[in-house]
């Protein structure tokens, strides 16, 4: 099992900056990709940008390529791992809940969720 928790979310006005953490623990050394997705009231949940865990390959959404940045890293011998989501320029439509999402080596989907954080864009 491998559990998620965001944090870093807030209410921030356009065209600001925003870092999203997420911390994984029980078991992420059999995590093979991580992501971060948002849902925005009325829409359905959407991928925002995710990364494979060995490599480092990333792939992100139209919408946010070239201002949002997905990285990750995790401590030597260590049970931990981290993801980040770095937001610049953020716009009113970037408002959402934004939820960490984990994969485990031979899925086809995402299988660990945090419980998300809320963004806010707004002035």
């Amino acid at each position: 099992q491998v559990q998620l928790v965001e944090s870093g979310g807030g209410i921030v006005q356009p065209g600001d900056s925003l870092k999203l953490s997420c911390a994984a623990s029980g078991r992420p050394a059999f995590i093979s990709a991580m992501a971060w997705f948002r849902q925005a009231p009325g829409k359905e949940r959407e991928r925002v940008a995710a990364i494979l865990t060995h490599g480092g390959a990333t792939a992100y959404a139209y919408s946010v390529q070239g201002r949002f940045t997905i990285s990750a890293d995790s401590a030597q011998r260590s049970r931990k791992r981290s993801l980040y989501l770095e937001m610049n320029s953020l716009k009113p439509e970037a408002t959402a809940v934004y939820f960490c999402a984990a994969r485990d080596r031979g899925n086809s989907g995402y299988n660990y969720w945090g419980q998300g954080t809320q963004v806010t864009v707004s002035s």
